[in-house]
């Protein structure tokens, strides 16, 4: 049984491998509403592996229990069988996954021959459950049982969240104009493109999204933008009155290998020449191209300080950001106002760099790369999009703009700053030639830096809000940790009142504020919802979820929208910063979007129905 267990140690590290290199730096499958169904048949898999795993550690399976596992093995081949066919027609396998799916399925096979006639001599015995243990191999199996367990309820709150469009679960309030201008995006369902796109739609222009993945697109934003898969979808009389250029594979998507340099290099040059293409064939040519680059562009240093007027360095990615420039500014020939720019380490809460920064400190973890003394050149997503509006806006705007805060800081600055507001220490080291030895050449992400100034930015007349790290990280940190809605303000809920049990606990929430004098106000969906038209949510939609509109405009849907409301309630708001901690908030979204909201929606549909035959009949 000592062989077994090892092998099955072996198959659970190369899935573990599996998973991180493919499913998720690679692929990105657990924000991809196409791999839903993929995502389920793993969290299946993974809950039976972490049973199989912790069950075999420390007990031998007697009688019927043979019969037991010999199931749950046999339903895990299954499901893994179902999964390669998914697989197959959802998307494209490198080659290095099916090499990882052979070995996984050779060193199955091994497994099953070795533990059958484990399982034969297990079923002829008494049926019990007999405990056994087998040293260091049942705690290190126990180690990975509970980390595939984990991550089944990752990958389950994924299949959940999935289920959502992520402009439900954050309604996006269209802006009005009688001329709003039509805006070609390409990528748009990025971070940056992501905040832009929203923000777009709010003051309400008309965003058209260039997108290789159209579900994922309307996932995002729904029926406010238009989505093309190909520029030839355009028509050469169509109006497209400004184009911005955000696309290209990350940097950090994996190691930099001949065929990653070459992915890295098409997905953004070959974008561009096509982008400038359909400009030359347009019949009513746009005023502005605004060109994502990056502050790789100058190399890095730990003396000099860059500024709009240096040249490019000599490495992959300033040569990279070189091309990608000299692409867009092709644009020129057709009288375009072409703008570059070389944006730094765009900080945001919810995505981006921040959060994967903060979460090692977070978690007492706090590293410093190298030195420490590397340079950080950053920007407040809130500033980035501001920047691309003022770009849009304003002629005076065109060539290279650093698109980076005034105050660069250094690595350990940056870990200290965020360690100090976190309250958490900073005592590791990673050291620059171990960083080199495990990602190579893309180490200098970690290990080297360059102090960039916003020199024309600021000559021109921009104007930061996040000036400084300090102010930057106070913002992040609120709202990375979900706590950006204050106490005692004004809020508009919108529940289903057709809903015995919504009805029942908005009837509560009214007494709470009729005792306490809150602000805030009810309004039933059945006749009281005129003034979300500009959301685009059906009555459908409406019925799923409770809906709460801040003072600030802002409007939440599900378990935020609870949080926001216990907020208001002084009885309550014990409640709102439990549910508003990281692992509630995440277990109970999931419960309540995989659970309550479905099932309550069902049931009223039903008891809907179920009345309205009652009236009929009389």
């Amino acid at each position: 049984m000592e062989l077994v267990l090892t092998l099955f140690l072996i198959q659970a590290l190369i899935g573990a491998v599996d998973n991180l290199w493919h499913h998720e730096i690679t692929e990105d499958l657990t924000h991809r509403p196409g791999a839903r169904g993929e995502l389920a048949l793993h969290t299946a898999r993974e809950f039976l592996y972490a049973v199989i795993f912790l069950g075999i550690s420390w007990m031998s399976w007697h009688g019927f229990w043979a019969l037991a596992l010999a199931i749950l093995i046999g339903t895990e081949i299954v499901i893994t069988l179902w999964d390669f066919i998914i697989e197959d027609q959802t998307r494209k396998l490198p080659k290095f996954e099916r090499v990882l799916h052979t070995i996984l399925a050779i060193n199955l096979g091994i497994i099953l021959a070795y533990l059958a006639p484990v399982l034969v001599e297990w079923f002829g015995k008494p049926t019990e459950l007999v405990g056994v243990s087998y040293g260091w191999l049942s705690w290190a199996m126990t180690a990975m049982g509970a980390g595939v367990f984990l991550w089944a309820l990752y990958d389950l709150n994924a299949v959940v969240r999935l289920g959502v469009p992520e402009w439900h679960r954050r309604p996006i309030k269209a802006g009005v104009k009688t001329n709003p201008r039509h805006i070609l995006i390409t990528g748009g369902t990025g971070f940056v493109g992501q905040h832009l796109t929203r923000k777009l739609v709010e003051t309400g222009d008309r965003p058209i999204l260039l997108a290789r993945d159209r579900a994922k697109a309307r996932h995002l934003f729904g029926p406010h933008i238009d989505v093309v898969e190909s520029l030839h979808e355009i028509e050469n009389r169509d109006r497209i009155d400004a184009v911005i250029n955000l696309a290209g594979e990350p940097l950090l998507g994996g190691l930099w290998t001949s065929a990653r340099r070459k992915l890295l290099i098409e997905s953004r040059i070959k974008t561009t020449h096509d982008l400038i293409n359909l400009i030359g064939r347009l019949k009513t040519r746009p005023q502005v191209l605004i060109n994502g680059s990056a502050v790789g562009y100058y190399g890095t240093s730990a003396t000099q300080t860059f500024t709009e007027q240096d040249p490019p360095d000599t490495n992959f990615t300033a040569q990279l950001c070189a091309d990608w420039e000299k692409a867009a500014l092709r644009a020129e020939q057709w009288n375009l106002r072409v703008c570059l720019l070389r944006m730094g380490i765009v900080l945001g809460g919810n995505g981006g760099a921040f959060p994967q920064l903060i979460r090692p400190i977070q978690f007492g973890l706090g590293t410093i790369f190298g030195s420490g003394q590397q340079w950080m050149s950053w920007i407040h997503i809130d500033d980035l999009v501001r920047m691309i509006f003022w770009a849009l806006d304003s002629e005076r705007v065109s060539g290279p703009v650093n698109a980076v805060a005034p105050a660069p800081v250094t690595a350990a600055d940056f870990t200290l700053k965020i360690a100090d507001q976190l309250k958490r220490p900073v005592w590791l080291k990673m050291p620059e030639r171990l960083m080199t030895g495990l990602i190579g050449e893309m180490s200098e992400f970690f290990v080297k830096g360059q102090r960039v100034e916003p020199a024309r930015a600021e000559r021109l007349g921009f104007r930061f809000i996040h000036e400084t790290l300090d102010l930057a990280a106070a913002d992040l940190l609120i709202e990375a940790q979900n706590t950006e809605s204050p106490e005692d303000q004004s809020c508009s809920i919108y529940y289903n009142d057709a809903c015995p049990i919504c009805d029942g606990e908005i009837a509560h929430y009214r007494k709470l504020t009729d005792a306490d004098a809150l602000a805030l106000r009810f309004h039933e969906i059945s006749r009281d919802a005129t003034d979300l038209e500009h959301y685009r949510l059906s009555t459908d939609d409406l019925k799923k979820r409770l809906y709460v509109i801040d003072e600030t405009g802002n409007m939440k849907g599900g378990a935020e929208a609870f949080i926001l409301v216990w907020q208001q309630i002084p009885r309550y708001r014990w409640a709102a910063r439990v549910l508003a901690w990281k692992p509630t908030f995440w277990l109970a979204e999931m419960v309540y979007d995989g659970v309550v909201a479905p099932c309550l929606f069902e049931w009223n549909r039903q008891r809907d129905a179920r009345l309205a035959k009652e009236a009929r009949h009389g």
